[in-house]
């Protein structure tokens, strides 16, 4: 199946949840923010998030520092 992430097409084997997504992606899901069809997204809800095609993703990595 074919979701959007950032702006870019993304195939992945389905069924999918985004937690696996974001692991296949080289994330770890604790260091992300997502936002799933304009939706943020709780990190406790990754696992049981399925994804379905044509999804849209915003993933932002966590950064720390000043």
């Amino acid at each position: 199946m074919t979701i959007v992430a950032n702006g870019k097409e993304v195939t992945v084997a389905g069924p999918c949840t985004l937690e696996s997504f974001l692991v296949a992606q080289g994330l770890l899901p604790k260091s992300v923010v997502v936002e799933h069809n304009g939706e943020a997204v709780a990190p406790s809800e990754f696992p049981d998030r399925p994804l379905q095609p044509g999804d849209r993703l915003e993933i932002v990595r966590i950064v720390a520092g000043g």
